[in-house]
């Protein structure tokens, strides 16, 4: 765990363990996951989001809507709430959605949350986040850490690399890809590593973060950390696949990934993602946050990882319900 401290003061637990937290996304995959742990702590739950369609009939979360562009009502959604849970980030440029519109809705969040007089906030971030970076995901993460210290409300920010578990896209759609093409690529050798976590972990980890009151970096990796080509085998071989892994030099994964996607309606794999990956930017020298090993978790779910196709863009950016191919 890479952990840093920018209070001087000791972490205490709060006092109050009931009350009103609010959860940025609460339908989405790390969100939900976040919103469970807080309603089985006995957590009154609201959620700010952008699809409200996604609730339970019988959910107990209370909804507000998600509008960047009107801060005083979020100002208004935020008031009464002890911890703000954000997982709002986006994962690729799409639409009028882009990097730099998510740092200035992030900051636009922050604000309203110290306005609010929410009185913590834990953040999801990306493992190396850096304002010099020369990927637009993880140099905008790092702004919006920035903007969130200068919100001046206690916070902990909470670094996964990769997520897996429930119903994740990244080792689903590995799956879906090994148990229909007879060959799956993998960019260079594939020895660059990743540490993933699983996402009940992250939520644990987040939740526990939010009891604390002293600000905090965290990140949040698993016990495991292959090398890339490795978890490859790893799927393969847990879905019971017969597809040739074959390494390819990395400049053309993007343009594989971007065929693939133009057939899927989705976006696979970004070249910023596969080059980031590349570089050692999914991996971390620290000792797990996370308890639950990936390899364990592939031997129980493979009959049913990847036996159908989960779609970025339908999930984030249509509200319908996502085709099964």
């Amino acid at each position: 765990m890479t952990m840093t401290t920018a209070a001087t003061a000791r972490s205490v637990r709060r006092a109050d363990d009931t009350g009103l937290d609010v959860v940025t996304g609460a339908f989405s995959y790390s969100g939900r996951a976040i919103a469970a742990r807080l309603l089985s702590a006995g957590r009154a739950l609201r959620t700010l989001t952008a699809h409200p369609e996604r609730a339970a009939p019988d959910s107990q979360v209370e909804i507000r809507g998600l509008d960047f562009d009107d801060p005083i009502a979020l100002v208004e959604s935020l008031r009464g709430a002890t911890t703000l849970y954000n997982t709002y980030w986006v994962r690729f440029p799409y639409g009028r959605q882009d990097y730099g519109r998510a740092v200035v809705n992030s900051r636009t969040l922050f604000q309203a949350a110290r306005r609010a007089g929410v009185r913590r906030i834990v953040h999801i971030s990306i493992t190396h986040p850096s304002v010099e970076s020369p990927f637009g995901y993880f140099r905008g993460k790092a702004l919006a850490e920035r903007a969130l210290a200068e919100a001046e409300v206690p916070f902990a920010i909470v670094r996964p690399a990769t997520l897996f578990g429930r119903d994740g896209v990244l080792l689903n759609n590995i799956a879906w890809l090994l148990r229909r093409l007879p060959v799956f690529a993998v960019g260079g050798r594939g020895r660059y590593h990743v540490r993933p976590i699983h996402v009940d972990d992250l939520a644990r980890l987040c939740v526990d973060l939010g009891r604390t009151e002293d600000d905090r970096v965290v990140d949040a990796v698993g016990p495991e950390r292959p090398a890339f080509i490795d978890l490859v085998r790893a799927i393969r071989d847990a879905v019971d696949s017969q597809a040739r892994i074959v390494p390819v030099p990395g400049a053309v994964i993007s343009p594989l990934s971007r065929a693939l996607g133009l057939v899927l309606h989705d976006v696979l794999l970004t070249g910023e993602e596969h080059r980031a990956m590349a570089d050692g930017l999914a991996d971390t020298d620290g000792p797990a946050t996370g308890e639950r090993r990936l390899s364990a978790w592939l031997a129980e779910h493979g009959p049913t990882l990847g036996t159908t196709y989960a779609n970025e863009i339908d999930r984030h950016f249509r509200r319908r319900v996502p085709p099964r191919y």
